[in-house]
């Protein structure tokens, strides 16, 4: 019994940082060989929380800005606006 407690005391721990050690292996491998930031189509303006497994996302993707809703049955468009710019902040063009 002893010998066991033993083995458990050296392997666990040691699977342990295995384990730990190939999570950060692959986010450094993520960040180095991922899309950059400047490259990704599509960004996530802000999320709200509707209740329980649904939330509404404001996307923008390629100039337009795409207001969907979130569940666990997937996603569905609700409304679509011309992007923002510096100037124009309340979504309407002029």
């Amino acid at each position: 019994m002893l010998w066991y407690l033993l083995k458990l005391a050296v392997v666990l721990p040691l699977i342990a940082g295995l384990a730990w050690a190939s999570l950060k292996f692959a986010r450094r491998m993520e960040q180095r060989f991922g899309p950059a930031q400047g490259m990704r189509s599509v960004k996530i303006i802000e999320t709200q929380w509707l209740g329980p497994g649904q939330r509404i996302a404001v996307l923008e993707f390629r100039g337009r800005e795409i207001l969907v809703s979130a569940s666990r049955q997937g996603l569905v468009r609700l409304a679509e606006v011309p992007a923002r710019t510096a100037g124009n902040t309340d979504g309407q063009e002029d």
